[in-house]
C-alpha cells in the first residue's frame, strides 16, 4: 500500500517524533511504500506578527492545504496517516487528503482536540474543564502558552473546526493510545465510531534483561507534570537503593539542589544515548512513572515492559489502565511522597515477585507492544478507514473528472 505519514516535528524532539519515525520505520519494513511530508516548529517565528500568522494558520492553513494537496495529486498515496498537525498543517490538510480521494487516519497523540493546552492539565492538577463544554476556561486561565492571545488563537481554531464539522467528517479513522484517552475524546465530541484503540509499539525491541544493577530508574522530562519532584521527595523520605535520574528539563537544578539530602542515593546523568538508555533499563530493578498529568501512552513504559522492568507508577489516567497494581508492579497516588515510598518499599520487600514481574512484563510487551503486533494493529485501522473512505460520498476525488489544479486551488482558496 503507498501511505502518507504527515507530521510537525517540535523544537525540543519527544515521544511524538520518536513514535512517527518508529511507524514510518515499521511500515517501510513490511513493504509498503511509505511517502513522508513534514514541516518543524522551527519555522515559527517569535514576532507579534509572526505569531499571529501562526495562529491564523492553525485554523485553517491555506499553504498546507496547497502543498498537501499537490503532494497528493502527484503521489496517489491510499491514505494519508497525521500525527501532529499543529499549528502549521492544520485540519485543512484532512480536507486536501479527502479532496483527493485518499483515506485520513489521525494518531491522537496528546490531548489537543479537547484542550487547548494539550495536557489536560491546570495549576499542577488534572483538568477536564473545556472536555465537552466551552472552550472558555482555557482562555481565562491562559491554558496555551500562559498567554491568554495564544489560548485565545487555540480555542478559535478547535471551535473553528469544530463548527464546519472538520473533525467529524474530515477524519476517517482516529487512533486513541488507551481506552481511558478514548472515552475522554468521545466526551469531548469526537465521533464514537471512527475512534479506534491502538497502542504504540516498539521497532527494535531491546530485548529482556536481568535487572541486577540494583538501582531504581527514571527516565524523562524534569518538567513539574512528570512528578519529578514527587519523586526526589519520596527517595529523600526513605530509599534502599540508589536512584538514576536520566532527561533534563526545566526543574533540572532545582532538583539537584534539593537532593543533597539524600546522602548520594540520588544521581541525575542528564541526556543520554538511547542505547545506554536500554541498558539501564536492563539493569534496573524497576523503572518508576511518576507523572502527576493524564500521559498518552509513554515510550518509557514500553521499553521497560520490554526489559522487563517492574513498574512503580502514578494510579493516573491511562496509567492507571496500562499499569495492573500487583501485576506489572505497584501504584501509588499522583504528587504523595510519603505513598510513593512505601509502595516501591514493600515492592522492593517481596524479591520473588519482582523476578515474576520480569516474566509477566516481557510478556505483556510480546503480546501487546511489540513490532510484529504494532504492524498488524496499524494495518486493520488502515483497512477500516479505507472501507470507510470507499463508503463515503464523493467530494471531488481524483477519481473525478475535475479543473485543472490550479483552478481547483483558486476555488479553494477563495472558499
Amino acid at each position: 500500500m503507498k501511505i502518507l505519514l504527515v507530521h510537525e516535528r517540535y523544537q525540543i524532539p519527544g515521544g511524538e517524533d520518536a513514535m512517527f519515525a518508529a511507524e514510518r520505520d515499521l511500515l517501510a519494513r513490511a513493504g509498503h511504500e511509505v511517502i513522508c511530508h513534514e514541516l518543524h516548529h522551527e519555522g515559527i517565528g517569535r514576532s507579534l506578527v509572526n505569531r499571529l500568522s501562526t495562529a491564523a494558520s492553525a485554523v485553517w492553513s491555506v499553504s498546507s492545504f496547497i502543498a498537501l494537496r499537490r503532494l497528493i495529486r502527484r503521489t496517489s498515496p491510499a491514505l494519508v496517516h497525521f500525527h501532529n498537525t499543529f499549528p502549521l498543517i492544520s485540519p485543512s490538510g484532512y480536507r486536501a487528503a479527502q479532496l483527493e480521494g485518499a483515506a485520513v487516519v489521525q494518531t491522537l497523540h496528546n490531548y489537543r482536540l479537547v484542550c487547548p493546552g494539550g495536557l489536560l492539565q491546570r495549576a499542577g492538577a488534572p483538568c477536564e474543564d473545556c472536555v465537552g463544554r466551552s472552550l472558555l476556561p482555557a482562555v481565562r486561565h491562559s491554558c496555551y502558552r500562559n498567554s491568554p492571545l495564544a489560548s485565545a488563537a487555540v480555542a478559535g481554531m478547535l471551535g473553528a473546526n469544530r463548527l464546519i464539522g472538520s473533525y467529524r467528517r474530515e477524519v476517517n479513522r482516529y487512533i486513541a493510545l488507551t481506552e481511558f484517552a478514548r472515552e475522554l475524546f468521545i466526551r469531548g465530541g469526537l465521533p464514537a465510531a471512527r475512534l479506534v484503540v491502538r497502542p504504540n509499539g516498539l521497532t527494535d525491541d531491546p530485548g529482556p534483561g536481568r535487572g541486577e544493577g540494583g538501582f531504581a530508574l527514571y527516565v524523562g522530562r524534569l518538567s513539574p507534570e512528570k512528578g519529578v519532584t514527587a519523586l526526589v521527595d519520596a527517595w529523600i523520605r526513605s530509599a534502599s537503593l540508589p536512584l538514576i535520574i536520566v532527561g533534563d528539563g526545566p526543574l533540572r537544578a532545582r532538583l539537584e539542589a534539593r537532593s543533597t539530602g539524600a546522602a548520594g542515593r540520588i544521581s541525575f546523568a542528564g541526556q543520554l544515548p538511547h542505547s545506554q538508555v536500554v541498558e539501564l533499563m536492563q539493569a534496573a530493578t524497576l523503572v518508576i512513572l511518576p507523572s502527576e498529568c493524564y500521559e498518552g501512552l509513554p515510550v518509557t513504559l514500553m521499553e521497560a515492559l520490554a526489559c522487563g522492568a517492574p513498574l512503580a507508577a502514578s494510579r493516573l489516567g491511562a496509567l492507571a489502565e496500562l499499569v495492573t497494581d500487583g501485576v506489572n508492579g505497584v501504584h501509588f497516588p499522583a504528587g504523595d511522597p510519603a505513598a510513593m515510598a512505601g509502595a516501591i518499599a514493600g515492592l522492593l520487600a517481596r524479591p520473588a515477585e519482582l523476578a515474576a514481574i520480569r516474566r509477566r512484563n516481557r510478556a505483556l510487551f510480546e503480546a501487546r507492544y511489540s513490532s510484529a503486533t504494532a504492524l498488524q494493529s496499524l494495518e486493520r485501522v488502515y483497512a477500516e478507514a479505507l472501507r470507510d473512505r470507499a463508503g463515503a460520498p464523493s467530494s471531488g476525488s481524483r477519481r473525478a473528472t475535475r479543473q485543472p489544479l490550479a483552478q481547483e486551488e483558486s476555488h479553494e482558496d477563495r472558499a
